[in-house]
Formats: structure tokens, sequence, C-alpha cells
């Protein structure tokens, strides 16, 4: 959604926008949703390279469930970005996507790395707190309401959003990318 968030607001100001994903049913969709305005290309090493020495503003949207993001722009291709081109990780969160990241606040937002503008504030939904607030209320509310009215296992088993969500339970980690990540076996949370 934030990767589509900031396509939708960057192609209303006009720019030039490339999508790169591997959800090649992601792709068509968007592709259906916004036609030849926008550029969509399935994400390989070789497209991200290529694509990132023609980019003012790369947007590192990715997201793992559960897992550390996947480290997709490395130092050494920052050379063929141009200078003053912009890197914002919005998978900082979760360890970020450029290994040039680090995480950084409101108050000091950037930094440069050989020439290249990082914006990797965690947590940047905190800078725009009612709004994000709002959006995640109406986002959560259906899973709440469901947990209240049918207890977790009912409403996780109606559910498969819900199920996935579940990281932890009666001691034992039920997420298999949580548990992959931190090298702990992985119990599954419905049987």
């Amino acid at each position: 959604m934030v990767g589509t968030n900031a396509a939708r607001m960057a192609l209303g100001l006009g720019a030039d926008v490339i999508v790169l994903d591997r959800a090649v049913a992601r792709l068509v969709e968007l592709d259906s949703l916004y036609g030849p305005r926008l550029k969509t290309v399935f994400a390989t090493v070789e497209a991200i390279e290529r694509h990132l020495a023609d980019a003012d503003l790369v947007v590192g949207a990715v997201l793992v469930p559960g897992a550390a993001a996947p480290r997709l722009v490395r130092r050494s291709q920052l050379g063929g970005m141009r200078p003053g081109s912009v890197l914002v990780d919005v998978a900082i969160d979760q360890g970020g996507c450029f290994e040039t990241s680090r995480p950084t606040t409101h108050a000091e937002p950037t930094y440069l790395v050989d020439g290249i503008v990082h914006y990797c504030v965690a947590n940047m939904p905190g800078g725009v707190a009612r709004t994000s607030t709002l959006a995640l209320t109406n986002a959560t509310l259906p899973f709440i309401l469901a947990l209240a009215d049918k207890g977790w296992h009912r409403a996780a088993l109606d559910d498969r959003h819900l199920a996935a969500g579940v990281n932890i339970h009666a001691g034992r980690i039920t997420h298999p990318a949580v548990a992959d990540a931190l090298g702990r076996p992985f119990t599954p949370a419905l049987q």
C-alpha cells in the first residue's frame, strides 16, 4: 500500500514513475489502474540496478511480514546514481531495504552516503499522528471486533488474514518468518 500511494502521489505531481515488484498479479493490477502513465517492471537485481541510475527518488516499500526486509540496494550501486538523488526507506522499521540505511528521527531525518540523500525515519506515521491513528483504527477495528465476538481461535480460523498475524501463542512462535528470523522453532498456532 505504501508503494502504491507513493506512486499515486508522484503521478499526481507529473513524475515519470516506475514500480518494481516481484508480484506479477500486483503489477497487472497497477497496469489496469493507471495504464500507460505508470510503468511496471518485474523486480530483478538487474532491473533494480538499471532503474536506480535514472532515479531522482527511490521509495523502498518492501515488507516481508514478520521478517527483516531484504537488502535490495547495495552501497556499491549508489555510485551509479546521480548525486543528490534520494532514497526513502519505508522498510526501516524492519531493518531497511537499502544496505546503507540506518534509522533516523523526525528531528534529524536525513543523512548522505556517497552523495545520495537517505531518509530513513523510523515510525514515519508518527509524523502525522492523527491521520495515521485514524487509518490504523479503520484497518484494525474489524479484527478487534472479531476477536471480541469470537475469541482468538475461532476468529483466526474464520479469517486467514487474522491467522497470518498471530506471531506467538502459549509461549511458542507461531509465525514461520519470525521463527526463521530468530532461529527458533516454529509451531503452527491453529492445529
